[in-house]
């Protein structure tokens, strides 16, 4: 396979994914993440469904174009953060829908284009954002501080040897600006060794940067907290995450949400909000043998849903502690 001849990208557990969504006619969906628009496609074989489509990728929605003819006005694409998901919403003059899908992270898509800088695998552009505006891959190398470097490998990409890959970099781009994801992979490969059949040595640190860059992480987190706004009681939340930074926000988002009040013959009761969902997957949905052999992109995937309750949305207090992309290339 060349750098120019993408695969097709596969919706990674799509049919469960569509299974816990259960579209019905009548019903208004969000595919927040439209990508190849594989769940979209599988939400309009239901008829009498409408579906937003939402993607901060202008190549994916430009390819979309099509199952927009197809679906007789059934389909909507918007070029847009899915963390605008309510403020999408409303501009489509909808306050409420009836379900919520994502399929978070980079696509195949997205991973097998040299252009856009996403992969070690191929020599591209150092560029690695899912949009088309902001600073690059690129320009966080040469503007932030070592420390900075350090701090996104390490909390990002969960890379334990950040220090050094921070300080490679460094030492390197005073040499030459590091421009290309080839570069990039040589200089972590002096750093971090691995054995045969272990992961390349740049992947925790190309997934750093590429998370830091996009704003990942507060993005899934602003997500959530609008599907919460805008789903009606009875609408059904279903998120799909690949690696352990994004389960871990949507496990705790959907487990918060759907706390119920205990009480104590011991203690005096707490006042606590009622539960806004009501969690369907106690353990998250994990993809069998057979999709992992036909997709290998699914083998760290994990599906959670749940369903709004008739509770008011519950105010969202949460703050993160990682860096902040503004704050890192104003240089504070």
């Amino acid at each position: 396979m060349t750098a120019n001849a993408p695969s097709p990208h596969i919706s990674v557990l799509g049919r469960e994914a569509v299974d816990f969504l259960a579209p019905r006619d009548g019903g208004i969906y969000v595919d927040a993440t439209f990508g190849a628009g594989g769940y979209s496609r599988a939400i309009l074989d239901v008829p009498g469904t409408r579906v937003i489509g939402i993607d901060r990728d202008r190549t994916a929605i430009a390819a979309g174009f099509d199952l927009v003819d197809t679906s007789g006005g059934r389909l909507t694409l918007v070029e847009d953060r899915f963390s605008n998901l309510a403020e999408i919403c409303a501009a489509q003059g909808l306050d409420r829908v009836d379900g919520v899908v994502m399929d978070v992270g980079v696509s195949s898509m997205q991973l097998d284009r040299a252009e856009r800088g996403f992969s070690f695998r191929f020599d591209g552009p150092l560029d690695m954002r899912m949009g088309h505006d902001g600073p690059t891959a690129a320009d966080v190398i040469a503007k932030a501080s070592e420390t900075d470097l350090a701090n996104i490998i390490y909390i990002f990409g969960e890379e334990r040897h950040s220090r050094a890959v921070a300080r490679a970099i460094v030492a390197a781009r005073r040499e030459a600006p590091i421009v290309t994801t080839r570069a990039l992979a040589d200089i972590v490969s002096r750093v971090v060794r691995s054995k045969p059949n272990e992961i390349h040595p740049g992947t925790r640190t190309f997934q750093g940067l590429r998370i830091f860059i996009n704003e990942e992480l507060d993005e899934l987190h602003t997500s959530l907290v609008a599907a919460e706004r805008v789903l009606k009681p009875g609408g059904r939340l279903v998120v799909v995450s690949f690696h352990s930074l994004e389960d871990r926000i949507v496990k705790n988002f959907i487990a918060q949400r759907g706390k119920r009040a205990g009480g104590s013959r011991h203690l005096p009761d707490i006042e606590q909000a009622a539960p806004s969902f009501d969690i369907l997957t106690k353990r998250p949905v994990t993809p069998g043998q057979e999709e992992i052999a036909a997709n290998p992109r699914a083998r760290s995937a994990k599906l959670r849903a749940a369903q709004r309750t008739d509770a008011p949305a519950q105010p969202d207090h949460e703050t993160f502690g990682w860096p902040s992309l503004a704050d890192v290339m104003r240089g504070g």
